[in-house]
């Protein structure tokens, strides 16, 4: 999408099929400061993964089948397991581990409910249904 940021440049970053960026977003991969500097560490993005406009993303692994929510803020070394959402405008502080089929929301983020066995299926068709229905912009 427009004016989105994956530095790659930095360390790996691993996007999985089917995933959704939105606008605005940044996606970086974790550091971890040492006494002779910084060290960058790879990021893998599972598959039928949407992060929605506005997020900062600093995730040491987010699974697949992942919702991340409008303007929120995936602290450093974060791990997202499989089938999991973030609401929106929630913020992870570092190295928080969301189990799957659970719901984090809020400032920090904590866990808030959980999700049906079913999440698997609705995120393939979420996913899958955005890029079926994708237009460029020359052709808008």
């Amino acid at each position: 999408m427009n004016d989105c940021i994956i530095r790659g440049d930095l360390a790996n970053v691993r996007v999985g099929r089917h995933c959704v960026i939105k606008s605005r977003s940044v996606i970086r991969p974790p550091f971890k400061k040492f006494s002779k500097g910084v060290a960058f560490f790879p990021l893998h993005i599972g598959d039928h993964v949407f992060i929605e406009e506005d997020c900062v993303v600093n995730a040491a692994q987010i699974g697949s089948y992942v919702h991340i929510g409008k303007n929120c803020v995936i602290g450093r070394r974060c791990v997202l397991k499989d089938c999991c959402k973030i609401l929106d405008n929630t913020v992870l502080p570092p190295e928080t581990v969301v189990p799957p089929f659970t719901v984090f929301s809020g400032c920090p983020g904590l866990f808030t409910g959980e999700l049906p066995e079913c999440t698997q299926e609705l995120m393939i068709d979420v996913t899958k249904s955005y890029y079926q229905k994708f237009l460029p912009l020359s052709q808008i």
